[in-house]
């Protein structure tokens, strides 16, 4: 089992440069997407996290620099762009972990949504559960168009280090740092709210996992974002390796528009 802090800390030494007080981050693609209804996604590589069932994989587990090493204004500059030519309102950090060099993902998000662009910030949550400071620092764009979609990886520690590897009670930085967010005021539900990947899970341990959930704020519970495995051949080549068996999951082609 591994540390998921250590290996975040390892990864930033790796992947992370600071140039002229400026974190560089590496990216490898910037696309239209049609989740959320339409979206711009920049897709970072580096993650803290080795998920067993990630789609991202093969970019989101390098320790070696892939892509280019980009500026937060590169980057936001790139987003706007797109989401003018493509018209659309909404744009997205994916792939990797965008917590990893925090003060970059803090300068993307000022920069995009200063020019009126809505900004979702995908995030497994550990760091943020680490570092409430990190919640306050994202506090600053209370209403400013943030989203923060906390991406948890099982309902329970046991289930989270079966499916990272990491050690179980990482599972527990997920759950705070929804409660960390929400302290410094982001909105339930509109400017934060839980994922939680379920392919694995079963219907008793989902629910006592929403009970964790309204500790937190029973608010929460009407906002849980499902998620199940996407059953692409690079995903199935994942699980065969770990000899994971998802109970739901979905091919590309016939996911559910309300998963979409």
């Amino acid at each position: 089992m591994y540390d998921p802090i250590m290996l975040g800390t390892i990864s930033e030494k790796y992947l992370i440069k600071k140039v002229k007080g400026k974190i560089l981050k590496p990216y490898y693609r910037f696309r239209r997407d049609r989740w959320y209804g339409g979206v711009v996604t920049a897709d970072v590589a580096g993650c803290n996290l080795r998920c067993k069932f990630c789609w991202a994989w093969r970019n989101a587990w390098t320790l070696k620099p892939i892509g280019v090493l980009l500026s937060p204004e590169d980057v936001a500059h790139k987003l706007i762009s797109m989401a003018r030519r493509f018209h659309i309102k909404q744009v997205r950090i994916s792939g990797g972990e965008p917590t990893l060099g925090f003060e970059h993902i803090l300068e993307v998000i000022d920069l995009v949504t200063k020019q009126g662009l809505h900004m979702i910030l995908e995030t497994n949550g550990i760091l943020i559960g680490l570092n409430s400071h990190y919640a306050e620092l994202l506090s600053q764009f209370r209403n400013r168009g943030i989203e923060v979609r906390v991406s948890i990886k099982g309902v329970n520690p046991e289930e989270f280090s079966l499916l990272t590897g990491a050690k179980p009670d990482a599972w527990y930085y997920q759950v705070k740092a929804l409660e960390n967010l929400i302290e410094y005021g982001l909105r339930v539900c509109d400017e934060v709210y839980p994922a939680v990947m379920l392919s694995f899970s079963d219907s008793k341990s989902y629910e006592k996992f929403k009970k964790v959930l309204a500790t937190i704020d029973e608010t929460l519970l009407k906002c849980i974002d499902e998620e199940y495995v996407i059953m692409y051949n690079h995903v199935r080549e994942l699980l065969n390796r770990y000899e994971l068996k998802p109970k739901k999951y979905f091919y590309p082609g016939n996911i559910p528009k309300e998963f979409i």
